[in-house]
């Protein structure tokens, strides 16, 4: 495998120096390095957004999701992505209506602009910060694990983790967003045939499809059902969990700027409609994989099941093909959110007058080693950890709908309760504080709370049924 892994990683490697440079080439403003142009079609803006969606939890954690807490994994993900998908096509017609009025440079100097209130660009960068920094380490370090228990000899898994953030800070300070949706275009169809790749053969090895459900339903009857043999899939988890992925476009930077650069709304429609295609094809392996190692790998830790199903029962080109994979799905989502968080901290500077994109570089590098270090620390639980990021970033919403939909600036109330519930939030992840109050999960208490308080401070700063200001030209 070592000969076609270095033929293959060679090729890949290439291919990444070659779409960063021709990027560079194209880059000429400060602009172009942010936005990358902002007039992309319909395959490249669905392929992008769909390799920043789904990386490496996809394609690692999903799978041992699947096999350790059964058909609920598909309410999970799958159900709760065909819900966002139309929330995309509602959400991002709104948002293009509101940005043709503004110089868009990121999601924190616009909510600024329209809150005319600095703060609500602080707590945004924070609460980005604080819950997309481990949804990054979670792609470096699902990678790592993966090459330290196939290359025990090479380096520890820190060291791992290190090249993977070099790559992806060399070519993020270099080529900016048109070198990475370029990248993310090349990666995301390499990350769907190599995970039907693997599922195909699972498949085949375990009989045809009826038959794996069949073997599934047998022999593990609770993975066939919710909450699930461990309990996990409760009604408020799954509601939650919903919550928190219908809310990505919303809250996470590095997804709403591909609804921003995109060519036009009929591209926006054409692109959620493939986003869900890419979905249901992608989310449909992982599951197939995930009940093949139910029952062929029952008990075992999750580096060995991954390991033996997408390593060592796979030939010597298909293992190789795996690794590299493996890397494309760590990166195609860590390095638009590096670059988006990078982007975040120009954006207020903004405010001050600071224009320069070296900020953003500064960012990048900034934020890549604080990822590099949650990567190191951090357990082994990848869906999870990346449900308590999407959980987190969604506490954001209610502020960022509020700005976008009114006509008029949003008051401080929203503003200083978002912070607030951040606060809550971050304090229950460290047992500060519980996680349930009474029967209600936190986290579902604060989604809910927000939600009320956003809608009835804008009916009370309007009046219900007249939207004050409504007719008039906006000024921003």
């Amino acid at each position: 495998m070592n000969y076609w892994l270095i033929i293959v990683g060679v090729i890949y490697l290439g291919t990444l120096i070659t779409l960063s440079y021709t990027s560079f080439k194209k880059t000429k403003t400060a602009e172009d390095y942010i936005l990358g142009g902002s007039n992309f079609g319909f395959i490249i803006g669905m392929l992008t957004f769909a390799a920043t969606l789904f990386s490496t939890f996809t394609f690692m954690g999903m799978p041992d999701f699947f096999r350790n807490h059964g058909i609920g994994s598909w309410i999970f993900l799958a159900v709760s992505d065909a819900i966002m998908f139309f929330g995309i096509i509602w959400f991002g017609t709104k948002l293009r209506a509101k940005t043709k009025t503004l110089n868009y440079q990121g999601i924190s100097g616009m909510l600024i602009k329209l809150y005319k209130n600095p703060w609500a660009g602080y707590i945004y960068v924070i609460g980005a910060f604080c819950f997309l920094i481990p949804y990054v380490s979670i792609q470096i370090q699902g990678v790592s694990i993966f090459l330290t228990a196939m290359f025990p000899t090479a380096m520890p898994s820190w060291g791992w983790s290190l090249s993977i953030v070099v790559i992806m800070i060399l070519y993020s300070e270099f080529g900016g967003l048109r070198a990475i949706v370029y990248i993310d275009v090349f990666q995301g169809v390499l990350l769907l045939v190599i995970i039907w790749v693997i599922a195909y053969g699972c498949i085949v090895q375990s009989g045809g499809v009826g038959e794996i459900i069949r073997q599934v339903t047998v022999q593990q009857p609770d993975l066939m059902s919710v909450p699930g043999p461990k309990g996990l899939f409760t009604t408020q988890f799954l509601i939650v969990s919903m919550i928190s992925i219908v809310l990505i476009p919303v809250t996470q930077p590095q997804v709403l700027t591909r609804l921003i650069i995109i060519k036009s709304e009929k591209t926006l429609r054409l692109m959620s409609v493939g986003l869900g295609i890419f979905a249901f094809t992608l989310i449909s392996a992982t599951l197939f994989i995930g009940f093949y190692g139910a029952l062929n790998y029952t008990g075992a830790s999750p580096e060995d099941f991954l390991a033996g199903v997408l390593l060592h029962e796979q030939t010597d080109v298909v293992a190789a093909l795996v690794v590299v994979g493996l890397l494309a799905a760590a990166t195609s989502t860590a390095d638009s959110q590096l670059f988006a968080l990078g982007a975040e901290i120009r954006s207020v500077l903004l405010y001050h007058g600071r224009s320069s994109v070296n900020y953003t570089r500064v960012g990048i590098l900034v934020f890549g080693l604080a990822s590099l270090v949650f990567s190191i620390i951090s357990g082994n639980q990848l869906v999870l950890l990346a449900r308590v990021s999407l959980t987190g970033t969604a506490l954001l919403a209610p502020m960022i709908i509020s700005a976008i939909v009114r006509h008029s600036p949003p008051g401080k109330v929203i503003v200083v309760a978002t912070g607030f519930a951040l606060v809550l939030f971050l304090l229950s992840l460290v047992a500060f504080i519980p996680d349930i109050i009474g029967i209600i999960r936190l986290d579902l208490l604060l989604l809910i709370s927000l939600g009320l308080t956003a809608l009835i401070e804008g009916k009370l700063s309007v009046g219900i049924g007249k939207p004050t200001g409504a007719n008039k030209t906006e000024e921003i």
